[in-house]
């Protein structure tokens, strides 16, 4: 045994708890100041949906109608025309988004091809969100974490949160998302990198969306885990610590090409299926384009 080595099993828990919680405290204010460049990217808001109600912000004229009441009518506007116009307002109504990252051991994965490991750009990605939705009139909340939350320092309010769970679970975070409640027509953004088992990913979404929650997956992953540009002798580990040996890498590309793509497809088709979009991402490219492609999917209606 090499000086110096010691064997996961032979650390004490509360060891590994308190080094998990330490790493995750020590990355997020870098972390949280990214996201808030990524949030300014897309400011404009995230659930903009354009409609008349009750509300303070002015949408757009329209011609008055017969039996409105008088005072509806704007006489500034009508005074420029023959015909009488109302002042309508836009639908204002809090949109609710329950987000949620993958920080399983498996995320940790960097390649020398990308800025970020899976793990730092999931949280990134999240709490950009989150900022973006609150500046849009959101409220927003960590799914099984956190209460909702509708104020400006939302980034610092969820990072407090996660570094809470990191005391108590260390390094132990679950792949996909643990049963918790939401409610009817609430909104949903997972992001991870969605490397459980198909039929258990279709289990998480078919409990959202039972509840009557739709919202978006998205698929984070480093770019060495698309592209497989292994040759020769080497050696692949996860994290758990099972290790193969492979005398030409070269030769498993193929199989690892089919396997990934069914993968993908059979997570995309569940996703659908439950009312949910799907999306992917790479972390070799900006972390903006995956927040409009998370945009797109909230917006997206399930399509």
């Amino acid at each position: 045994m090499a000086a110096g080595f010691q064997p996961r099993e032979q650390i004490r828990p509360d060891a590994v708890k308190k080094h998990a919680a330490v790493d995750l405290a020590r990355r997020l204010p870098g972390l949280t100041l990214s996201a808030r460049h990524a949030a300014a990217s897309i400011a404009a808001g995230l659930h903009g949906r354009r409609r008349a109600g009750m509300g303070e912000n002015f949408w757009q004229f329209r011609p008055f109608i017969s039996g409105e009441a008088a005072q509806n009518v704007d006489w500034r506007r009508s005074g420029r025309d023959d015909r009488l116009y109302v002042r309508e307002r836009e639908w204002e109504a809090a949109q609710v988004l329950w987000l949620w990252a993958d920080l399983s051991p498996s995320m940790n994965f960097r390649s020398q091809l990308a800025a970020d490991s899976k793990a730092d750009r999931a949280l990134v990605l999240a709490l950009a969100l989150a900022d973006a939705c609150v500046r849009g009139g959101e409220r927003v909340g960590w799914l099984g974490v956190t209460p909702l939350f509708s104020s400006a320092d939302v980034i610092e309010r969820l990072a407090m949160a996660l570094a809470g769970e990191a005391r108590r679970n260390g390094d132990d975070f679950a792949d996909l998302p643990q049963a918790a409640r939401v409610r009817p027509r609430e909104k949903v953004a997972l992001i991870g990198d969605f490397l459980a088992a198909p039929e258990e990913f279709d289990a998480t979404l078919a409990r959202l969306s039972a509840q009557g929650a739709q919202g978006c997956a998205l698929m984070v992953f480093d770019p060495v885990e698309q592209s497989f540009p292994f040759s020769g002798q080497t050696e692949f580990f996860d994290e758990a610590g099972e290790r193969l040996r492979a005398g030409r890498a070269e030769d498993y590309s193929e199989v690892f090409a089919r396997k990934l793509a069914a993968h993908r497809a059979a997570l995309a088709a569940s996703a659908r299926a439950r009312g949910f979009t799907f999306a992917l991402h790479a972390t070799d490219r900006p972390a903006t384009e995956a927040l409009l492609r998370l945009r797109q999917g909230l917006v997206g209606e399930g399509r």
